[in-house]
């Protein structure tokens, strides 16, 4: 077991001399995650099916809820996100419209889809740990499952067969090259490199 089984307290706001203020990037939410797609030594965890923000009120749900839930002498945690640290900014109630950008009201965590929330480890069985995480999961601001790392490994075959198998020659890659009905016009740089697999920040699961 670990030294330190609890999920460690995230910071509110990150340590910062001048505060820096951001443009929107919703960027930051679309597509699929390029780091934080596998586990580190857990064997089980909360997987994002979509993007979106997560405050420091998440984070201290996750927390609470996984330190009360689980026994610390057979299982442990840890983060697989980074604490809050893209600020965002809003304007006080009665203002009036101009006076430049607003000043930062609190800071959240970007999380694209198939990224890793959290990680939960040591002597226990996935249908043990399977109801708490489902728990924390239901509560967060974008859709979420329980996985573990066979689950996750499922998935992703799951994803290449459907890939390697499709009886449907209309896919979405042919439509658009194609160009047909003049569908090319209606869709950005980022629908045709993800070939309409992710739409925004909504992961399109059963699209090929």
């Amino acid at each position: 077991m670990k030294e330190r089984p609890k999920l460690r307290v995230m910071q509110k706001a990150p340590d910062l001399v001048k505060v820096v203020k951001v443009p929107r990037s919703l960027r930051d939410i679309c597509g699929p995650a390029e780091h934080g797609r596998d586990f580190k030594e857990g064997q089980y965890g909360i997987l994002a099916m979509g993007g979106g923000y997560l405050h420091w009120g998440h984070f201290e749900m996750i927390r609470l809820t996984l330190n009360r839930k689980f026994d610390l002498k057979t299982t442990f945690s840890n983060w697989l996100i980074e604490a809050p640290h893209k600020p965002i900014t809003r304007k006080g109630l009665g203002q009036r419209m101009g006076g430049g950008k607003g000043a930062v009201d609190h800071y959240v965590t970007p999380v694209k889809a198939d990224q890793l929330i959290v990680e939960v480890g040591g002597r226990c069985e996935f249908a043990e740990v399977l109801p708490v995480l489902t728990q924390v999961a239901n509560k967060l601001p974008f859709p979420a499952k329980a996985v573990s790392r066979e689950t996750l490994k499922q998935l992703q075959e799951e994803q290449e067969e459907k890939q390697r198998n499709n009886q449907n020659p209309w896919t979405f890659e042919r439509l658009v090259t194609s160009n047909m009905m003049g569908c090319r016009r209606y869709l950005s740089p980022f629908d045709l490199h993800y070939k309409g697999r992710y739409w925004g920040k909504r992961l399109m699961k059963h699209r090929v």
